[in-house]
Formats: C-alpha cells, structure tokens, sequence
C-alpha cells in the first residue's frame, strides 16, 4: 500500500488534491480512499487530508501516520507543523514553493533522501498563469505522479477533467502538464 498526507490550508484544495489523486488511481484500476482531517475548519486553517493506493481492497480507516510521501501545500506550514512526520528516508517530498530547499530551511533535512523523491514546484504560481488562481492541487497532483512513478499522467489530466469538466479543467490540465516537466526534469 501506498500513503500519502497532503497538508495545507483551507481554501487550497488539500481535500480535492486527495480526491483527484484517488480518481486518478481508479481510472489506472487501483484501489483508493481518499479523507480529510480538519480542524478548526475555516479560510487558512491547517488542513491535512490522505490517500491511499494500492493493487487490492483497503481496509484501513485511520489517519497515515507513516506516509510513503508527503504533498505540502503551503510552505509556511514547515514553520508550524511537523509535516514530515512519520515519513522515513525513502519517501517522496513535494512542496508548492519556487524557493530552495536552504530558503525554505530544510536542506539538511532532505539530504537524507534520495534525490529524485524530493521535489519543489511552484505550483501556486503554475495555477495563476493558467488558470487564474493559486489553487495549487491539480498542478501538485501531476508533480507527484512525476516523481513518485505511482500514477501515469494521463490519468491525472483525465481525473482533472472528470473533477473540472469544461475550461477550468483544461486550464488546470495546462497547469498539471508544465508542474509535471518541471519535477520530471528534477
């Protein structure tokens, strides 16, 4: 099984970067279960949501507590939360942010992990040139299926798409096709 905790805030999309991740997941015939876990419940509140995948059923209902990759959504959450949490050292590292790991003061952190699963893609800005707005998710989404190899890319643009039909999903499809070049080539 596959684990994945998206933390964020409240207005991001964390629960829908869950939600595309399972679709993508059950159109590629895997198992998946997306939830949220909420706290306060408002605009800008630390939001964390899961995902899980794998090849049979899910039987599992609570919170990943050991994540096989962790998607940050909001930068300015390494400041307040443990987002690695539970993660060990092979795991995938995603983080919405155009700054460099020694900006973002974890650089010693993730030298322990291998190269390739750590990545960094300004996806809140990748959003805004596309689709006029920073919602990150989509874009998020498609960084973590080029690093991780768990999902194929097809897959998101046609999760996106069933999710956002129309010119909001084609414009987050745009936004999704340049974060994945972006990790891809990291």
């Amino acid at each position: 099984m596959f684990q994945v905790r998206i933390h964020g805030r409240g207005g991001q999309g964390v629960v829908t970067a869950a939600e595309l991740l399972s679709i993508a997941a059950f159109l590629e015939g895997k198992h998946a279960q997306a939830f949220p876990s909420f706290g306060s419940e408002r605009m800008g509140a630390p939001v964390v949501s899961f995902c899980r995948l794998d090849e049979k059923e899910i039987r599992l209902r609570e919170p990943v507590t050991a994540p096989n990759a962790v998607i940050i959504q909001d930068p300015t959450l390494l400041q307040s939360v443990d987002v690695f949490q539970g993660l060990n050292s092979d795991g995938f590292i995603l983080i919405n942010s155009t700054r460099t790991f020694d900006e973002l003061g974890i650089a010693d952190f993730v030298a322990g992990f291998p190269a390739h699963h750590v990545c960094d893609v300004g996806a809140s800005e990748l959003a805004m040139k596309h689709v006029g707005r920073p919602v990150p998710n989509a874009a998020l989404l498609a960084g973590f299926a080029a690093i991780s190899g768990q999902l194929h890319m097809d897959s998101v643009e046609d999760a996106i798409r069933q999710k956002f039909p129309g010119a909001v999903g084609e414009a987050n499809v745009a936004a999704a096709r340049e974060a994945y070049e972006i990790a891809a080539a990291a």
